[in-house]
């Protein structure tokens, strides 16, 4: 069992699961499009859910298990998962766990698996495919009183949720951002204007890798005044689109906002267009960034190639760690947050859907926290005590 990407006439693309046999299992075949088409999710979102089927599938065959009601040794398959090798050890197909072996996946990896267990199972039960006893052992009644006071809502009332059984506690993540230095560090060590415009659509503009790569040339409003393009938003912006692109660049970001520019971005487009005008004159894509120096010139960067430069640019300006392009995002919100921006600002600017989830995005400058501190005024004597 594995997951195999499927690509359709209209150029979409999703992802399944095939068995040993190369035939698609049909359940989880229905399930990953009816998300990637009937609920608009990310191929990307298919992928890593194929994936987590296809280990399951993988377990109940490898045990003897119907998949069907396999749900009630979800902890054995927890286990199995914490401990089983993709591929066979040294040509074994047995492993043998207990004290003292090492895991092969995290809490983390693991969560993402049962997650998408439980979307397939809870889809085979809506398709009838599977007993609705299969509810039960997935979820638990759970009420609102184990959320954060956040996540609770306004209404004080006790309210009820479906909570999932199988979930391992995970450590708590490292949330970074790039600094204002190592942004300026990977900004001098590119070779070329259209690598200086990805770092500033990343680092000032707050894009998301698929946004950054998904925008086209027709998406971006340069001029003072845009009524001529049909665009009643004043001042420099750019327009972020969720689509269906031919790169595979997806936005996050469900609804369509508006992004302001400042001179310095629109400094960068302008020397970036005179870049690409004189490699490929007026051919290439409508994709606003394209291969300049990589065959085939003119085709779309994919989002990949954004973690490849930046990979790049953090050994070429000599950093003592690599920066990637979420953390020059979460650079973007926290300098906002810094510069006096409200969170309802902040949130716009990021694009989110609600004010919990600019949290993670608002980490204050060190600097910042220092003079915090030294705003704090000392009790009133402490000095003159101290003189004595």
């Amino acid at each position: 069992m594995r997951a195999f990407p499927v690509d359709l006439p209209s150029g979409h693309r999703y992802w399944t699961v095939i068995d040993d046999d190369l035939h698609v299992v049909p359940v989880a075949d229905q399930w990953l499009r009816f998300l990637r088409f009937g609920r608009s999710r990310a191929e990307l979102t298919t992928k890593s859910h194929a994936g987590g089927a296809a280990f399951y599938f993988r377990w109940c065959l490898a045990t003897g298990r119907d998949w069907t009601t396999a749900a009630r040794d979800l902890g054995l398959f927890m286990v199995w998962l914490k401990y089983t090798p993709s591929r066979p050890v040294n040509g074994s197909t047995t492993v043998v766990f207990g004290p003292g072996t090492k895991p092969v996946r995290g809490e983390r990896r693991v969560n993402v698996i049962l997650t998408a267990v439980r979307g397939l199972l809870s889809y085979a039960v809506s398709v009838g495919e599977a007993p609705r006893s299969v509810l039960g052992q997935l979820y638990e009644l759970g009420d609102s009183r184990d959320l954060p006071a956040e996540a609770q809502g306004e209404d004080s009332g006790l309210s009820l949720r479906l909570k999932a059984r199988h979930r391992l506690q995970e450590p708590e993540a490292d949330v970074d951002r790039a600094t204002d230095e190592e942004m300026v560090g990977m900004l001098h060590g590119c070779h070329s204007a259209r690598d200086r415009l990805i770092v500033l659509l990343d680092g000032r503009v707050g894009l998301r890798r698929g946004q950054i790569t998904g925008l086209h040339r027709s998406d971006c409003h340069l001029l003072p005044d845009s009524r001529a393009l049909g665009c009643d938003y004043e001042g420099a912006h750019v327009h972020v689109k969720r689509r269906d692109n031919a790169n595979r660049a997806w936005s996050k970001s469900k609804k369509e906002w508006i992004q302001p520019l400042d001179f310095l971005v629109v400094q960068a487009f302008d020397q970036y267009f005179d870049e690409r005008h004189e490699i490929l004159g007026a051919g290439g894509s409508d994709f606003l960034l394209v291969n300049l120096f990589r065959e085939p010139l003119g085709a779309p960067m994919p989002p990949d190639a954004l973690n490849e430069l930046f990979d790049r640019l953090s050994r070429r300006a000599k950093l003592s760690r690599r920066v990637t392009p979420h953390m020059g995002r979460r650079a973007f919100g926290s300098n906002v947050a810094d510069a006096g921006g409200s969170p309802d600002e902040v949130q716009a600017l990021l694009g989110q859907d609600s004010p919990e989830s600019v949290r993670p995005y608002l980490i204050p400058d060190r600097a910042r926290l220092r003079e915090a501190v030294e705003r704090v005024p000392s009790p009133r004597g402490l000095h003159r005590r101290e003189g004595r």
